[in-house]
């Protein structure tokens, strides 16, 4: 693990650490091992959880049980049992989620990251239906005259198939992963619309939003808006050529407003600026273990 000791005196901080408590009733003092660990009788952190699973294991040199061991225990301390789970498997986690949202800016590779999460971990896979909108190569053209239809379109398709896809569990996948959060509706729409457009469909949105399934997990990948237009004009979508940065650095607020409007939510913002995960396998692995090891200290 590549942990390197020193020889000043004092506890340091280790990459792993496996103590060896009892093996049996074997007895054993050795350069290298001493079984069972000597210091075991004195540490209440070891005791308390020792008796949860063992409680009539009896000391073999003590000839005591662990609640024996545990009330005659003079440490001080008070350990506390925290809501950490431990997995096998990163899969075995992502199946403890039941729903994880990718989101992020037009262009930062959310799909990509959700279908390569689905195929490696067994998850549904919930996309988001975009390339049949017909409102949406006309918006890009013209944003004025088609902003609303092309935002109210949007919310329903997004709704009917958010709603239908995470209501109905896959029995042979673990869990659902989505390229989308039906908020981003909301999002859009506050860019994109008049004050007067925006608060009509504000009205119709809250009443369809408290009905979605709400994820356990809200991953948000931030991407510069430099990076963004370079990774649009690269997957060559014609109607998305037109697409200025500031429209995009306005999504980009729009999405930090939401996260400090809903604090309760479960939100991980990864900073994608300097990662490939698409190119990279080094890169991606990165982004599952910020992803596992944010859920590690969640509890559901």
């Amino acid at each position: 693990m590549g942990r390197e000791r020193h020889k000043e005196g004092g506890y340091e901080s280790r990459s792993i650490d496996i103590d060896i408590l009892y093996y049996e009733n074997i007895v054993l003092h050795s350069d290298e091992l001493t079984i069972p660990h000597p210091k075991l009788q004195e540490r209440k952190f070891v005791l308390l959880p020792l008796a949860d699973i063992a409680p009539q294991f009896y000391h073999p040199i003590l000839k005591k049980d662990t609640r024996n061991l545990l009330q005659e225990c003079k440490d001080g301390s008070k350990p506390e049992k925290t809501t950490h789970k431990l997995y096998k498997t990163k899969t075995e986690l992502f199946s403890n989620l039941n729903l994880i949202a990718i989101e992020g800016n037009i262009g930062v590779g959310k799909t990509t990251l959700a279908k390569r999460i689905a195929e490696e971990h067994n998850g549904k896979l919930v996309l988001e239906r975009f390339a049949d909108n017909p409102f949406l190569p006309k918006f890009y053209e013209d944003q004025g005259r088609y902003a609303f239809p092309l935002e109210m379109s949007f919310l329903a398709d997004r709704y009917q198939q958010f709603t239908d896809d995470t209501s109905q569990f896959d029995l042979f996948k673990n869990f659902m992963v989505s390229d989308y959060d039906i908020y981003k509706s909301l999002i859009f729409a506050q860019v994109t619309l008049q004050k007067d457009e925006f608060n009509l469909y504000r009205k119709l949105f809250n009443l369809m939003y408290r009905e979605v399934r709400k994820p356990n997990i809200y991953v948000y990948l931030y991407q510069s808006t430099e990076r963004l237009l370079e990774n649009i004009k690269k997957r060559g979508r014609a109607y998305e050529q037109s697409i200025e940065s500031d429209y995009l650095n306005r999504i980009n607020k729009g999405y930090f407003d939401f996260f400090k409007s809903h604090p309760e939510q479960n939100t991980l913002i990864i900073d994608v600026g300097e990662l490939d995960f698409v190119a990279r396998n080094e890169d991606y692995d990165t982004v599952i273990d910020l992803i596992k090891d944010y859920a590690l200290n969640l509890s559901f």
